[in-house]
């Protein structure tokens, strides 16, 4: 399988978002029938995306208010949150300051150290509004995290990096046992980030309760420029997912596997399900939130595997509040705002009752799907023909 691309050499061809199409189905469902449930551990959610863990993203009033949609916002245990009692005064100070003044703030902004005290001060805020706290820390310091999470009452625990195997190699620090750490701990761990089918069963072997799926596509992700390292993510959500299956048939574990990264509408979301994916991780839709902290940036040391230099930022703009954002009514025409609304119009309309279903709509190759057609768009500056 593959094509040559030099002699004695071959590529695999792989797809992302705007490379493909869904079919729609022989049936159609009604869209406020559909179930868009999904199950993690001993927990389920009713929507199926989740706020990825960026300091222009999530703190702890976003998680409430994500939480109080129905949905999951991850905090970033070795962001601002963590580090600063009063993160708002700092992250105001940027939000209003000119990018060279901002990016001299930004450069200071990771040097005060994680208060561990602060972890547990969070999750319980989180925690003292009756939803979920879900947060994430890099493999080095899962450990000791881990614990302080679990005793303040977190509800799931994430292991994010750029690139995560279970074979890790280095004589410079201690490398974390996904086994023992997944058996130690007493709620779900998802770990993160990875791309293929190996790694993947690799990585459900050692006891995990969910997997996140992406390495190069996020909008404040370098990897694929920086490093040269990515896959395109239909090709990384359909291999992942056959991993997942896979081990199911094997085990009778089911493994849920979320798409994280390269998804800014809701028609990327919904070919990321349709991919195989069963939830998806959205970082720069949320970042354009009125309630997000970051006033519609993104911060490049923010989430672990973003490779961002630091004092980077991302400016992607506000649009509507969170809860225009998930379920609308859309006052944009770009795709951006009401996600819920078209994951469920989506599945309606290739018949999926679920996102099981969902995940066995039939796919096409259709590069040319965005253009097609759409002269008056362009002309009239209007949905896909906006620059």
């Amino acid at each position: 399988m593959g094509m040559w691309v030099g002699r004695g050499r071959k590529a695999r061809r792989a797809y992302g978002f705007d490379e493909i199409a869904l079919v729609p189905g022989e049936i159609t469902i009604n869209p406020a029938e559909v179930d868009t449930s999904w199950e993690i551990g001993n927990l389920k959610f009713n929507i199926p995306i989740i706020a990825a863990a960026m300091d222009g993203v999530v703190d702890v009033r976003f998680a409430i208010a994500m939480g109080k949609l129905g949905g999951l916002a991850v905090l970033n245990l070795e962001g601002v949150q963590t580090r600063y009692e009063n993160p708002d005064e700092v992250l105001d100070q940027i939000s209003t300051a000119t990018p060279e003044e901002a990016t001299k703030l930004v450069q200071g902004l990771y040097v005060q150290p994680v208060k561990e005290e602060l972890i547990a001060k969070r999750i319980r805020e989180i925690k003292a509004a009756k939803v979920p706290a879900i947060v994430s820390s890099i493999p080095q310091k899962a450990e000791r995290y881990g614990k302080i999470a679990e005793d303040a009452g977190a509800d799931i625990f994430i292991v994010q990096s750029t690139v995560t195997t279970v074979q890790h190699v280095s004589t410079q620090y201690e490398v974390l046992d996904f086994g023992k750490f997944c058996s130690r701990m007493k709620i779900p761990v998802i770990v993160g980030n990875t791309c293929s089918y190996e790694t993947s069963l690799d990585l459900m072997k050692t006891g995990i309760s969910g997997l996140l799926v992406g390495i190069g596509p996020g909008a404040a992700c370098t990897t694929r420029g920086v490093l040269g390292i990515g896959v395109p993510q239909v090709t990384a959500t359909a291999d992942c997912a056959a991993a997942r299956d896979f081990f199911y048939k094997k085990t009778g574990r089911y493994i849920p596997i979320i798409t994280d990264g390269g998804m800014n509408v809701g028609g990327d979301i919904c070919k990321a399900f349709a991919s195989g994916a069963d939830a998806v991780m959205v970082g720069s839709a949320f970042a354009r939130a009125q309630e997000a902290p970051g006033r519609g940036y993104h911060w490049g040391m923010a989430t672990p595997h973003a490779n961002l230099p630091r004092g980077t930022r991302i400016f992607v703009g506000t649009t509507g509040t969170l809860d225009q954002i998930m379920y609308g009514p859309a006052v944009l025409d770009d795709g951006s705002q009401n996600l819920m609304g078209a994951l469920q119009t989506s599945m309606g309309n290739v018949g999926a009752r679920n996102i099981r279903e969902m995940q066995m709509t039939e796919l096409i190759i259709a590069p040319s799907i965005k253009t097609e057609g759409k002269i008056f768009q362009s002309a009239q500056r209007v949905g896909m023909g906006k620059k």
